[in-house]
């Protein structure tokens, strides 16, 4: 049964469930409601680099740090369309454009992502786009235009979102999520650990996402990628176990979700990421780049699925059934 009336105090006691025990768990939830072999293959590309007006503390692309990130305007469209070829000859199924804007604005970069969003489509890949906060008609016309998921994070509980991000509130991020839901665009929805956060403000992001009325369709989990000249840089690396831990956890209480294991996967060993996959992880991003940091090449990722039995997922498979 996928619940969306879980409670702090059972969240809580899922997290701290004796790791293998959990592991184990999550994994028989995981054969239960997905297939076991199949992941979900995604490229990300930053279209438009840098110059960003927030202060999100963790991001090496807001105009006021200083990262060694190059400002790069709106790439042109068959520049992505040509990255986007490359990433589905390389496995990709599902392929994702990344603005570094606050929000979106009705204007001609919009109409050129339009377009964008038209021609990956027309390659046969999901398309998914994280533009920032979208209004419910500019979600509307991207849903026209073919998009097939929005992402955008929570990033951390409500209660240490302002130590993080003081540019925009939670409820900023929750109203983007509730224009793309109500376009008819999957949800794509998940946060990031290592932030300085506790273990309660990461229980209570996952109440925030496993209590929605409908669960995200994809929900990342990102470990902190800590990036010279941002405020995090001398933050401690996230523990790997600490990832499973989360993992496991949303995988028990999104069964029906895709899970990602995004960013921190460039640091793990092959053994930690199987791991992963066992605890109930069945989406990765795959590509030289996670926007502006490192990513496992292409390469690497093919044998790391050859060495598993894994095999990517086709595209716009039809099993939302489940996740609703």
């Amino acid at each position: 049964m996928i619940r969306h009336d879980w409670t702090l105090e059972e969240i809580k006691d899922i997290y701290n469930t004796p790791l293998l025990e959990l592991m184990y768990r999550a994994a028989t939830l995981h054969r239960e409601y997905q297939d076991t072999a199949e992941v979900q293959v995604c490229t990300l590309l930053s279209i438009k680099t840098g110059g960003c007006s927030e202060d999100c503390a963790y991001c090496p692309q807001a105009a006021r740090y200083n990262t060694g990130v190059d400002v790069q305007a709106l790439m042109k469209k068959d520049e992505v369309l040509a990255y986007a070829q490359k990433a589905k000859d390389a496995g990709s199924t599902r392929f994702c454009m990344g603005a570094a804007w606050r929000e979106v604005r009705d204007n001609r970069d919009f109409d050129r992502v339009i377009d964008m969003v038209k021609g990956v489509n027309e390659i046969g890949m999901e398309v998914c786009c994280t533009l920032g906060m979208l209004t419910e008609s500019q979600a509307k016309r991207l849903a026209d235009a073919g998009l097939f998921s929005y992402n955008h994070n929570l990033d951390t509980s409500d209660e240490y979102y302002g130590e993080i991000i003081t540019t925009r509130t939670y409820d900023d991020r929750l109203k983007t999520i509730d224009n793309v839901r109500k376009a008819g665009v999957t949800v794509c929805c998940g946060g990031i650990i290592g932030l300085g956060e506790t273990h309660e403000d990461r229980i209570t992001m996952l109440r925030t996402l496993s209590t929605m009325p409908a669960h995200p369709d994809s929900v990342p989990i990102n470990a902190l990628t800590r990036v010279k000249g941002t405020p995090l840089e001398h933050l401690p690396k996230v523990e790997f176990w600490d990832m499973v831990r989360m993992i496991a956890t949303t995988r028990i209480l999104m069964p029906g979700a895709m899970v990602r294991l995004s960013a921190g996967r460039a640091e793990m060993s092959l053994s930690e990421q199987a791991m992963c996959f066992m605890a109930g992880a069945n989406s990765i991003f795959t590509g030289e780049k996670l926007l502006t940091t490192k990513n496992p090449s292409f390469e690497e990722d093919h044998m790391m699925f050859e060495l598993l039995g894994l095999k990517p997922r086709e595209a716009f498979k039809e099993e939302h059934v489940h996740v609703h």
